[in-house]
C-alpha cells in the first residue's frame, strides 16, 4: 500500500508519501510542500494547488490518502480559506479514484507519538524516527503530512486486523 498524506493549506500544503515495507514498517518515498503566493488571486493559488497535486498523484501512484481535518481557532478568514483548499485536495484525490482517510489532529498525535496532546517537535521527531531519516521533514507541513500518512498505515493495519 502506498499512501500519500496531505496537510492542508492555502500557502503551503504539505505532502508525504509512504509505503508499508515487508516487516510492516512505514517507508519514506517522497515528501515536500505545494506553496502558493500571497498575493496571487484565490481561484488562481486553488487551481495551481489542484494542477501540482494531480502531479504528484500521478507521479508516485499511491493506492490511498490521508488528509487532516481542520480545527480553526479565531481567524475566520484563514479558516475558509484552508476550507476551500482542503476542498480542492479532496477533489483532486477523489477524482483521481483514491480511497481518503480523514484524521484529526489529536489521533495523528496519538498514532505517531502515542499522546494526543504530544507537542509539534514531539511528533517531527517521531515521524524522523519512524522513518529512520537522519533530519526531521522540512518544511514543518511535510513531516506533518508524512505524520498523516503513517497514522493512516497504522489505522488501515488496525481495521484489516479487526476485519479478519
Amino acid at each position: 500500500m502506498i499512501v500519500i498524506g496531505i496537510d492542508p493549506g492555502i500557502g503551503l500544503t504539505g505532502y508525504g508519501v509512504v509505503r508499508e515495507d515487508a516487516n510492516g514498517d512505514p517507508q519514506m518515498i517522497a515528501y515536500g510542500a505545494i506553496s502558493t503566493k500571497p498575493k496571487t488571486p484565490l481561484p488562481d493559488r486553488l487551481q495551481q494547488l489542484y494542477v501540482e497535486l494531480t502531479g504528484l498523484i500521478e507521479e508516485h501512484q499511491p493506492t490511498t490518502a490521508a488528509v487532516e481535518r481542520l480545527l480553526f481557532g479565531k481567524n475566520v478568514t484563514t479558516a475558509l480559506a484552508v476550507g476551500q483548499a482542503r476542498g480542492v485536495i479532496l477533489l483532486a484525490l477523489a477524482h483521481a479514484g483514491l480511497p481518503i482517510g480523514e484524521y484529526e489532529p489529536a489521533s495523528i498525535k496519538q498514532a505517531v507519538a502515542g499522546y494526543g496532546n504530544a507537542p509539534k517537535a514531539q511528533v517531527q521527531d517521531m515521524v524522523r524516527m519512524l522513518l529512520d531519516l537522519d533530519d526531521i521533514p522540512k518544511p514543518d507541513d511535510a513531516a506533518d503530512a508524512l505524520a498523516v500518512a503513517i497514522t493512516h498505515l497504522h489505522s488501515t493495519r488496525y481495521q484489516q486486523l479487526l476485519d479478519e
